[in-house]
């Protein structure tokens, strides 16, 4: 891809640097900058830039926060005694979306992986600990994904609670709409074990 000016190159190169962003989709949103008012794109700079520098993480869950504690920790409606525990920031984002969760939530960071150099002080698996016997946690929900890293660190992370804590996964199994013949073993297997009456199942739909 040849350039006639070195600021649009550079430009270019910068945004291809994020995920899913290739050299041709780069470009094209750094023409469309070009057409925008300069004030606009000014005010796209400033709120990344502002973004970068100001944003917290909250001391209690470690979720973005405008302060030192997230919204959701804050606000007195979410259930305190519930905490999800989640892989990322992502997770806690595409669980929210749903609106069937009024708990709170704990962001790890990622999941063990000793062949990806993960160990468990890498993530934030003691303030998760500490957090759960200081609160008097009642529920502690798993919601990592099905993998052996993410089963490998909930099994750690269960063995280090305390024993009076109930502690739950999500359901795992063959996806709605999904065709059974191009589900995985592991996934019937689960299916299979984790299976509902169907009274149960036919109510909640």
């Amino acid at each position: 891809m040849q350039f006639s000016s070195s600021l649009l190159e550079n430009a270019v190169n910068e945004f291809a640097k994020l995920p899913g962003i290739g050299k041709k989709t780069a470009l094209r949103l750094v023409l469309h900058l070009l057409k925008q008012e300069s004030e606009d794109v000014q005010h796209f700079s400033e709120v990344v830039s502002r973004m970068r520098s100001e944003i917290k993480f909250c001391q209690r869950c470690h979720n973005v926060a405008d302060a030192d504690i997230c919204s959701i920790c804050a606000n007195s409606l979410r259930k305190q005694e519930m905490i999800c525990v989640v892989e990322n920031i992502r997770d806690v984002i595409a669980l929210e979306s749903t609106q069937q969760y009024s708990g709170t939530y704990h962001v790890l960071g990622g999941v063990i992986s000793p062949l990806d150099g993960v160990g468990p002080n890498q993530l934030n698996i003691d303030t998760l600990v500490h957090r759960v016997q200081k609160e008097e946690t009642a529920e502690v929900i798993f919601a990592l994904s099905p993998t052996i890293q993410g089963d490998t660190t909930i099994y750690y992370i269960q063995k280090k609670l305390p024993a009076a804590t109930k502690v739950t996964t999500i359901a795992r199994g063959i996806a709605f709409g999904g065709e059974l013949e191009y589900a995985d073993e592991m996934t019937l297997a689960r299916s299979l074990q984790n299976r509902l009456p169907v009274d149960s199942y036919v109510s909640s739909r």
